[in-house]
């Protein structure tokens, strides 16, 4: 089986997480500023978390190597004896 391949378009909006949940910056945020309300473009500001079903789909299907860098299921610590 080939190797899957990462959408570059997928690449450019989304940021997985150390705890492997899905970033990403709401839309029609690039221009044309002065026709939308300040409560959009001050909801819009900063980044928002996926649903962990989309982020599922995300993961999944568009940024295939993602998945294994999450954080949520680390492997246990050796512990020293003494």
């Amino acid at each position: 089986m080939p190797k899957m391949k990462t959408k570059s378009a997928a690449k450019k909006r989304f940021k997985v997480t150390g705890s492997g949940q899905v970033k990403f910056k709401p839309a029609k945020m690039r221009h044309m500023q002065m026709n939308k309300p300040k409560s959009m473009k001050r909801k819009a500001r900063g980044t928002s978390i996926l649903a962990e079903m989309d982020g599922r789909i995300i993961l999944e299907n568009f940024l295939p190597y993602q998945r294994g860098k999450s954080k949520a299921n680390p492997s246990p610590a050796p512990v020293e004896n003494e």
